[in-house]
């Protein structure tokens, strides 16, 4: 019969039966803790890298489709080729009506003009990216002429006049100020070449002259989409908007 070994106090029996140090729970958290913020920081990086492909593949492919319109033809999409108003759409009623989806892409491709790739073949308008959660989102364009708040002759006083722009739906908060940062080297959803929808004919002069009366975006990644209300549910697709891209012309 094997005998039966008894190990005294102290020995390698008690050793196999305590706990971690209060210095190995240390390691063990710093550990954790560098590998959460490491993650943290790849889906920042991964994020952003997406966000700038985003502009330079898709929304600049749309504005250079745009200069290469007006300069092939010499007046813009929609426009009357006989009497041009210079406003996307002028020979449509009412003024001012969006040019959108297939109508859209096919007036580019009439007139020779290479089109982004987009989501797929028909959908050139559309591209798929992911919101700060990692919920997939859809930003479409389109292109119309809008009233644009202007500075007027007076400081401080402003005016409206009709612009031509990319119209951006499905717009992200963190898309809106990567977007804006590039165009107008600051994040400001009011003045600038890209606004949001909700400002871009602000003629509203600040309440103390001279004091700064830029506003921010009027929705952040701590709201869930179709809300403007702050859940913070890291589950939920976040909140979006529709933005302007003025053309130059």
């Amino acid at each position: 019969m094997t005998p039966l070994h008894i190990f005294p106090p102290g020995r390698a029996g008690a050793r196999g039966q305590r706990g971690f140090s209060l210095l190995e729970l240390s390691i063990a958290l710093v550990v954790i803790g560098l590998v959460v913020g490491a993650v943290a920081i790849g889906r920042d990086l991964q994020r952003s890298a997406a966000n700038q492909r985003l502009s330079t593949d898709f929304v600049q492919g749309w504005q250079l489709a745009y200069e290469a319109f007006v300069n092939g033809v010499g007046y813009p999409p929609g426009d009357n080729p006989t009497d041009p108003t210079g406003r996307i759409n002028g020979n449509v009623s009412p003024a001012g009506t969006e040019l959108c989806g297939t109508p859209m892409i096919n007036t580019f491709l009439a007139a020779g003009i290479k089109l982004p790739n987009g989501r797929t073949e028909g959908q050139q308008d559309r591209y798929v990216y992911l919101d700060s959660n990692g919920n997939p989102q859809e930003v479409q364009v389109c292109f119309q002429s809008v009233d644009w708040a202007e500075p007027g002759a007076a400081v401080n006083t402003y005016v409206t006049r009709p612009r031509n722009v990319i119209v951006m739906r499905g717009v992200t908060f963190s898309l809106a100020g990567a977007l804006d940062q590039q165009i107008d080297g600051h994040s400001d959803a009011r003045f600038g070449r890209f606004r949001d929808i909700s400002l871009a004919n602000n003629v509203t002069p600040p309440a103390v002259p001279g004091t700064p009366h830029g506003q921010p975006w009027p929705i952040d990644d701590s709201m869930a989409f179709g809300s403007t209300t702050s859940t913070r549910l890291d589950e939920s697709q976040v909140a979006v908007t529709t933005a302007y891209f003025k053309m130059m012309r």
